[in-house]
């Protein structure tokens, strides 16, 4: 089961270096922003956005959405002080690049500790290369900071050769290592962008596809598909109502004794019951969200 049932339905990257769009985020419906260091920002930009999102994150307003710092690579010039820096912004996350081994998290674990890290600031792990693929059981429980996995199909087709087709099929192998990575873990994994942006029909095929597989939201790389995603990745009516009828009639069966009951045709066992359970902690909390405001 999911260490909790935080939504995580759209997770807009955002450029580091672009103080209009950090202050636009404290008005989007995305369920969490990508505050990114990395792709999203020239070499000479790099200081500059560090600063821009430490002082963003400072001056708050984000409401209840999840911050995740996107830092550069340990192996750049950037990423040591991009990861020391992260390290007390006051963000909820820190997303490592191109993670291919237990060993970067227990090297930016390390660092994040010598900074002054609080113990709830979690890890997150970009999944964008072959090595990343074939190490997903390893990297989803290198550490209790490990959070989420989060898929870079870009970088990963690049890497894989393969192309960017509607039904997604070359990135299926990988998909599948993650999420069987993940889910034995207990973390979240997200599932990766879809890079055009004129295309609506494929990305609300490539979101459906994603909801089906198994993918707790999508990484977003502008706000128009953002609520899209938001109405994809949330439990539909049907789905909870369903869900509160199967909860209340097994509870009543178990308090006589028994382990499983009927409900409109169906048998239900413990399974159906706590797969309930999460969909309705989660459109909980997703209605909390909307009722408290972003």
């Amino acid at each position: 089961m999911m260490k909790n049932a935080r939504p995580r339905r759209s997770i807009l990257y955002m450029p580091g270096s672009n103080a209009r769009a950090l202050e636009k985020g404290r008005t989007l419906a995305a369920d969490g922003l990508i505050m990114d260091l990395e792709d999203a920002v020239a070499p000479d930009a790099k200081e500059m956005a560090r600063s821009q999102i430490r002082d963003a994150i400072k001056e708050g307003g984000y409401g209840k959405r999840e911050l995740i710092i996107r830092v550069n690579a340990l192996d750049t010039s950037w990423g040591h002080d991009d990861l020391v820096a992260a390290a007390t912004m006051g963000s909820h996350a820190i997303l490592l690049p191109k993670v291919e081994g237990e060993s970067i998290v227990h090297q930016a674990e390390e660092i994040m500790a010598t900074a002054g890290a609080p113990d709830d600031l979690a890890i997150w792990c970009m999944m964008e290369t072959p090595s990343g693929m074939l190490h997903a059981e390893e990297i989803s429980h290198a550490s209790p900071r490990v959070g989420a996995l989060v898929m870079g199909t870009s970088d990963l087709a690049k890497d894989l050769q393969c192309a960017h087709t509607p039904d997604r099929l070359p990135f299926i192998t990988s998909l599948g290592l993650c999420m069987l990575a993940a889910r034995a873990a207990g973390i979240a994994i997200l599932d990766g962008v879809h890079l055009n942006l004129n295309d609506d029909e494929g990305f609300q095929y490539s979101c459906n596809q994603g909801v089906e597989l198994g993918f707790d939201g999508k990484t977003l790389i502008h706000p128009k598909t953002i609520d899209a995603a938001n109405k994809a990745f949330a439990p539909p009516a049907e789905t909870i109502e369903w869900s509160k009828k199967i909860i209340a009639a097994h509870g009543e069966a178990a308090s006589q004794g028994k382990g499983v009951v009927v409900v409109e045709g169906q048998l239900i066992e413990n399974l159906h019951v706590l797969n309930a359970q999460r969909l309705v902690a989660l459109d909980d909390a997703i209605s909390k969200m909307q009722t408290d405001g972003k």
